[in-house]
């Protein structure tokens, strides 16, 4: 056998404490192997080099040495049948040096009221760094609060708006998280200026983020953001595209800070700091990309070929940048040239010769990461060139079955000539196979002993033994059940059983047809319980959390699942399309449209209103008084004249009161003779200025008129070009508005399906310079047309030229039927029946196909434009694989999960130390398939 790597060697960062330190890098391989070490691709001379020495493969460093150690380094694991490279590992050391000058720092004048920033300067140094101030004297440290800021990223410290006692001296503290070492600064005194105090002016934003940050998957992102100003400015986080923050995001030090642990797909986007005070407010924006180091979904096989056939190997890895390839043979690049052939992750060689015998590995990286892959290839020569060979058996040292179910023993010799193989029951000769193939049905206790294959030519022989462990049948002993919950609430879904203690034992959930992923979807699941209980708990519920639970547990032998359905119940959504159908000087008549009532009826309304004059929305006097829940319409009572109303209606059921709907069309009550001569009055007094009116109205006395200069834009955006997205979903470009005299805040799409029905018109608004936006929710083969606008406070300017688009028609309603796999060896293939598009649907494109490994709670997926397609996936785990087609409206709907255990890969001859499933028959097993996806 080759060598084969068990444990490679990782990146380290050291700290020199002593001259002493030692460091270990570790390289761990299997095949008895002779390693040879490198440091920045020069070979270490172990025998000349009293500093470095081997224990086992890894590579031992005494009397560590900066200059002389740092580096690449990287193992290479050699034997008999060919060589293997680790991965590269970065040795680093970790230092802080003094500050270069001890002398007094220049003093900063600055006049109270102003903002001011320190800076730090950290000397050279490597290795992370935190920063702190001390105030005067240690240990008196500057305390961070919504007026001082000390960034972990420079290290500066930033004083929003300085007040008298904030005079001294500041000394920056560097401490080297790995050294542990501290270095202190020479002290930077600050004193207030003698020509006055400060007036207020609005948010100057100093520390903030790239406009560009790459993440890693599962990293640990944070964004600073800080801003001078008088007031001392608040600051808040939101995310462009409207979408909420999940609850894992979480803000420090009153909201400089912005940390997003576990760092997702979903996460990537465009994150905006706002700085806000009386005097205005300023914003910075930066977008975070999702990267991703190589992860492997399709590798090689130990392969065994004879001479002049034909060699196909072929790897593939997800990342973000997308992964290159570069192949190996014992440790050395192989160029495409003559025979060999390499094509991305694909090496073939069309006529194997004895000479291409080896180790090969498959190299995947991009620039956050490299991995590898290993296989052995072994190229047997013409007859007499060998000897009998038995490579890959289906026999291991040990093999479970369930009582009662099927086992097929498979013994696969690779020999020239063919042999013919012979099995024995302990010492007992049982009978002749020119297959190689033992099958034992309906499994008793009996069959309980160890087997052997002897396998023959002409040449010799070659033998190897299994022992076969009967298993009790696993029993479900704790089920789920039927329940119904309160929005908020957690609860616990049992899944217990009784199993053979000789079995291992794995839980897994699905939820609605999609397998759980507990690392995902940390926040509200969690699986509880040991080896023999895998209960579902389910926190803090949400009404999409309503729907069907499937637990299922998978055995070496078999597999068995349950299943309850939990419903939800919370208050009710939001009512709908609030209109004011009349309205008099104190009354206006109201309707709406029911919202969900999120299973539970509803029992009730209330009326809320709002003008100018109040403080939010107030609850209103309503005819009837108590509107019951399946009234749709009230009147609203106690108006004032001429003041203009806005109203809303909030819905209640037994659960709670539910969201408000939205606020209807604004709607001024009607005048009475003495409001129209006062109005007159008012409005003359503003001729010729007014731009805006704010109304403060007396009941029964005068109106006040305050005006004020703000405009709405006067300039339509231009070049306004809209993109189909899907079936759903519009994307909208526009060249920003140029610098005009009215402040520009944002923009506003609207969009309408026909002018002649103005309660189909939808709008977007975004603020900031934004010029892109996603509308979605739309409705398939659908004309549309939208128009841009820009907008302030005071509204909406000027309307671009409208423009007419269609959606994409809808993705085919139909799923890909008669999906049909086989096994052989390593290799899965799959076949289905093509998905036929009708003439109102999109037309296919392609198909998706959707591959989740059962003990790695990761999902990988990839297209292809055929109906069949050839995966390599390892024997030793359980695969959930589902078929999508795709098109120019969306994905289609997912075919029937299939549900490849790794006892059916034994059974189909996959070289899987694994026996066949028992006594399920075919509907049993669709079914089955159906509830685990």
């Amino acid at each position: 056998q080759g060598p084969r790597l068990r444990t490679e060697p990782v990146d380290l960062v050291l700290p020199i404490n002593s001259p002493n330190q030692q460091a270990t890098i570790i390289c761990d391989a299997e095949g008895s192997p002779t390693p040879h070490w490198s440091l920045n691709g020069t070979l270490i001379d172990l025998e000349n080099d009293y500093r470095r020495r081997m224990s086992g493969g890894s590579l031992i460093i005494s009397n560590l040495d900066k200059d002389r150690d740092s580096g690449i380094y990287q193992c290479k694991a050699f034997n008999a049948r060919g060589a293997v490279l680790s991965r590269k590992a970065s040795v680093q050391f970790a230092y802080l040096d003094n500050f270069k000058t001890q002398t007094v720092r220049s003093t900063v004048n600055v006049r109270e009221g102003q903002g001011v920033v320190l800076l730090c300067g950290p000397p050279a140094h490597s290795g992370e760094l935190t920063f702190a101030w001390i105030f005067n004297q240690y240990p008196h440290f500057v305390q961070q609060d919504s007026r001082r800021f000390i960034s972990q990223e420079t290290g500066s410290l930033y004083i929003a708006k300085v007040e008298p006692s904030d005079v001294g001296n500041y000394t920056c503290v560097v401490n080297n998280t790995i050294t542990e070492e501290k270095v202190f600064s020479s002290p930077t005194p600050l004193v207030l200026r003698s020509d006055g105090v400060m007036g207020e002016y609005e948010p100057k934003i100093e520390v903030h983020f790239p406009d560009s940050i790459p993440a890693a998957k599962e990293s640990l992102v944070k964004l600073e953001c800080f801003a001078l100003g008088n007031p001392v400015p608040e600051i808040s986080w939101r995310r462009t595209s409207g979408v909420p923050f999940p609850s894992k995001v979480k803000t420090k030090n009153s909201n400089a800070v912005l940390e997003i642990p576990n760092f997702q797909q979903e996460d990537a986007g465009t994150y905006e700091c706002i700085a806000e005070n009386r005097r205005g407010k300023n914003a910075a924006r930066g977008r975070i990309s999702f990267h991703a180091k190589p992860h492997w979904f399709q590798t090689m096989a130990d392969t065994v070929l004879s001479i002049h056939q034909k060699l196909f190997w072929e790897c593939k890895a997800t990342g973000k940048p997308k992964p290159s390839y570069s192949w190996l043979k014992n440790g050395e690049h192989v160029i495409a040239q003559g025979r060999i052939q390499i094509e991305n992750g694909a090496l073939s060689i069309p006529t194997l010769n004895l000479s291409d015998s080896g180790m090969y590995q498959c190299v995947a990286e991009n620039k956050h990461g490299v991995i590898y892959s290993s296989a052995q290839l072994m190229v047997l020569g013409k007859l007499g060139s060998y000897r009998v060979l038995l490579y890959c058996l289906s026999v291991c040292a040990l093999v479970k079955a369930r009582l009662g179910s099927e086992v097929i023993l498979e013994c696969k010799p690779q020999a020239s000539p063919p042999a013919i193989s012979l099995w024995k029951k302990d010492n007992e000769i049982m009978t002749l196979f020119s297959s190689g193939t033992l099958k034992i049905t309906n499994v008793s206790r009996s069959d309980a002993a160890s087997y052997t294959c002897i396998a023959k030519n002409q040449f010799g022989s070659a033998s190897t033994t299994g022992r076969l462990l009967v298993t009790e049948p696993t029993r479900i002993t704790m089920r789920p059940t039927n329940l119904e919950i309160i929005v908020g609430e957690s609860i616990v879904l049992p899944c217990q059983i009784a199993s053979d203690p000789a079995l291992d034992v794995s839980f897994s959930w699905a939820f609605n047809g999609q397998l759980i992923d507990f690392q995902q979807d940390s926040d509200h699941f969690e699986r509880v319980g040991g080896t023999v209980s895998g209960d579902l708990m389910i926190r803090n519920i949400q009404l999409n959390h309503g729907g069907k639970y499937v637990c299922v547990i998978d055995t070496e032998v078999e597999n068995l699942s349950t299943s309850a359905i939990l419903i939800v119940k919370g208050p009710p959504g939001p009512p709908d399309k609030v209109t004011v159908e009349e309205i008099t000087d104190s009354t206006a008549q109201l309707s709406w449209t029911p919202g969900r009532d999120n299973g539970s009826p509803i029992t009730g309304y209330v009326i809320q209103g709002r003008t100018p004059f109040t403080v939010g929305w107030q609850a209103v006097e309503t005819v009837p008084e108590m509107v019951n829940g399946n009234t749709l319409t009230a009147t609203v009572v106690g108006l004032n004249a001429w003041v203009e109303y806005e109203f809303r209606v909030v819905a209640r059921n037994n659960v709670g009161l539910g969201e408000p709907s939205p606020a209807s069309a604004k709607t001024r009550t009607e005048d009475t003779s003495k409001s129209k001569h006062n109005r007159l009055n008012a409005a003359l007094l503003c001729w010729g200025k007014v731009i805006t009116h704010l109304r403060i109205i007396v009941p029964k006395s005068i109106i006040l008129t305050l005006c004020s200069l703000s405009q709405v834009p006067s300039v339509a955006p231009k070049r306004v070009v809209p993109r189909i997205v899907s079936a759903t979903q519009i994307e909208v470009i526009w060249e920003a508005v140029p610098d005009i005299a009215e402040r520009v805040l944002g923009y506003e799409v609207v969009y309408w399906e026909d002018d002649t029905k103005p309660d189909t018109v939808g709008k977007v608004r975004i603020s900031g310079n934004d010029t892109v936006v996603n509308i979605t929710g739309l409705n398939a083969n659908t004309a549309y047309y939208l128009a841009v606008s820009a907008c302030n406070t005071a509204g909406p300017g000027p309307q671009s030229v409208p423009i007419n688009i269609t959606t994409k028609k809808p993705p085919p309603d139909r799923a890909p039927l008669n999906v049909q796999w086989s096994m052989i060896g390593s290799t899965l293939s799959l076949h289905w029946d093509p998905v036929l598009a009708t003439e109102k649907e999109s037309h296919v494109t392609g198909y998706m196909v959707l591959l989740k490994r059962h003990r790695h709670n990761d999902l990988n997926y990839f297209v292809t434009n055929k109906t069949s397609v050839e995966l390599s996936l390892p024997g030793n785990d359980n695969y959930l694989i589902q078929i999508k087609a795709t098109s120019e409206g969306g994905e289609g709907a997912g075919s029937e999960p299939v549900h490849i255990h790794k006892l059916s890969m034994g059974a189909r001859g996959s070289g899987a130390c694994r026996p066949k499933p028992s006594n399920l028959s075919a509907t049993l097993i669709s079914a089955l398939l159906y509830f685990v996806w």
